[in-house]
């Protein structure tokens, strides 16, 4: 799989958008229990614990969604870290749950890709549109998924729906675009936009019967679609 590095079609201004939501990203994965950065949280299984119930706390779980009500913790948490005591309003999770990341290598991953086509979406829809627009494809990505498993009571949390959307979007905005990719093992390539983001696209859609994931598939494409 390639590996897209930056945009070969260079910005007419500042990305100051981009950066910033590059910077969200980053600084709050360092305050949460999954970053070793944070020790306040405690170690091992304090920590997981600590983990689990901020997931809770701050992902967007579908049945709050479409039930507008919080849902009590899992069984499993509870058993493991007693039951943990939090108000919840369901459709702010929405938003809080677009900037928290699992690992070091889930932030990374969608930062690279939000840093490599977000400069370009930035530079021709304006800031302020950018931003909202990266706030919407966030959105139609978390109620997508919602909409589609009402039931379930697994938080989604990180950057991928949004992120999918302005992917989207760079693409109906430069479909005649080149992105600067690694190609394994050590090709450096410029591949029409419409190969990398294709291939992405067809890789999510593929993947959507893997019951074994942990990733939202359906989110993905929802934002990619939203666009």
């Amino acid at each position: 799989m390639a590996l897209p590095l930056y945009d070969s079609q260079p910005a007419r201004r500042v990305p100051w958008v981009t950066y910033l939501l590059v910077a969200a990203n980053v600084v709050i994965f360092l305050i949460t229990p999954m970053a070793n950065f944070a020790t306040w949280y405690g170690r091992d299984d304090v920590r997981e614990c600590n983990a689990a119930e901020f997931v809770m706390e701050h992902g967007a779980v579908p049945k709050e969604l479409t039930t507008g009500r919080q849902q009590p913790l899992p069984d499993e948490i509870v058993r493991e870290c007693g039951p943990g005591e939090f108000g919840k309003t369901p459709w702010m999770s929405a938003f809080s749950s677009m900037f928290l990341h699992s690992s070091p290598l889930h932030l990374l991953g969608n930062l690279v890709a939000l840093f490599v086509v977000g400069m370009g979406v930035e530079d021709r829809l304006g800031r302020l549109r950018f931003l909202l627009s990266y706030l919407f494809f966030g959105l139609v990505a978390v109620y997508g998924y919602a909409y589609i498993s009402p039931d379930s009571t697994t938080p989604l949390i990180g950057a991928s729906g949004a992120i999918a959307g302005v992917l989207g979007a760079y693409l109906v905005l430069n479909p005649r675009g080149r992105i600067v990719s690694l190609v394994p093992p050590i090709f450096v390539a410029r591949l029409p936009v419409w190969v990398v983001l294709g291939y992405w696209f067809v890789l999510q859609w593929l993947s959507l019967g893997d019951e074994e994931s942990n990733v939202a598939y359906v989110a993905h494409i929802a934002g990619f679609v939203a666009e």
